[in-house]
């Protein structure tokens, strides 16, 4: 197959990455009663983020706003990072969620809760075991290594919003990886890189996680949330780094996500360290 041509603007130059059906998302996706109030779909922005959040302060969408993008230019991961991939590689849309009934104390968990509805939702849509490295990576499994295919990112939006922004590698190949340590779900043996049932079962299972967190009144223990999230994530258990604000840097092992959904971290001299803001490496074991 000829290479794509970033400068092609047919929509079908990609044969293995057919655009995304929006007509279709949203028969699936906004029903009465439903979380999803609208499904939008845009062919190229900087950051799906920035835009949902622009337009939350604008006023121009409430809960439930879904915002796609077949590319994004400017997506950012967690303390800025860029994130880029060829257009129709990936999934890369963001949401509008209020939940004005939970505490505001307990809105930290939403990035997490976002990677345990991701991760449900791609294993069933793509039949690829999925990962989470605390607090918002996506991992999976290439060649008997772990790989980052995907990454969460939430702000807040106004007084009573949150923004999430979701990234997926889907059907990105080796050559196109934008570092060795990158995966995709494609490279990970995915069962089908459809984008369209892939990220309806994400807001399906994202809606799912959502309300039960919401009825639990954001009890990360009552949802299920916080069961669910340490059985999933990859961090647990090992030795890890944290490299904190300050150039502080935490080894030990992670024992525990704690109710506020920090890692808490067993030092060497004995100290149980919760850690809330931080990147977080996983070492081999010695």
């Amino acid at each position: 197959m000829t290479p794509h041509n970033a400068s092609d603007d047919n929509r079908w130059s990609d044969l293995d990455r057919p655009p995304l059906n929006v007509a279709a998302l949203r028969r699936g996706l906004v029903r009465a009663g439903g979380l999803w109030s609208r499904v939008e779909l845009v062919q190229r922005t900087g950051s799906t983020n920035s835009d949902l959040v622009a337009r939350a302060a604008a006023g121009g969408a409430g809960e439930g706003a879904v915002l796609v993008a077949e590319e994004q230019t400017a997506g950012r991961g967690r303390l800025d990072r860029q994130w880029t991939a060829p257009p129709r590689s990936g999934l890369f849309f963001s949401v509008l969620l209020k939940p004005t009934e939970v505490p505001v104390a307990r809105w930290g968990w939403l990035p997490l809760l976002t990677g345990v509805a991701v991760a449900t939702g791609l294993s069933r849509a793509a039949g690829v075991d999925t990962a989470l490295k605390w607090p918002n990576d996506l991992l999976v499994t290439v060649g008997g290594e772990e790989r980052k295919t995907g990454g969460i990112l939430a702000e807040r939006a106004g007084d009573d919003g949150v923004v999430i922004g979701v990234g997926v590698n889907v059907s990105l190949r080796a050559e196109e990886l934008p570092v060795p340590q990158a995966g995709s779900l494609a490279l990970a043996g995915a069962a089908g890189t459809d984008r369209d049932p892939l990220l309806r079962g994400v807001l399906r299972s994202l809606e799912d996680w959502y309300g039960r967190w919401r009825s639990a009144g954001g009890d990360p223990a009552a949802s299920g949330l916080q069961e669910t999230y340490a059985a999933g994530c990859a961090t647990l258990g090992r030795t890890v780094r944290a490299e904190l604000p300050g150039d502080r840097a935490v080894v030990g092992e992670a024992i525990a996500v704690d109710g506020d959904g920090r890692l808490v971290i067993a030092t060497e001299a004995g100290v149980r360290e919760p850690v809330g803001a931080g990147d977080i490496v996983h070492l081999r074991p010695a």
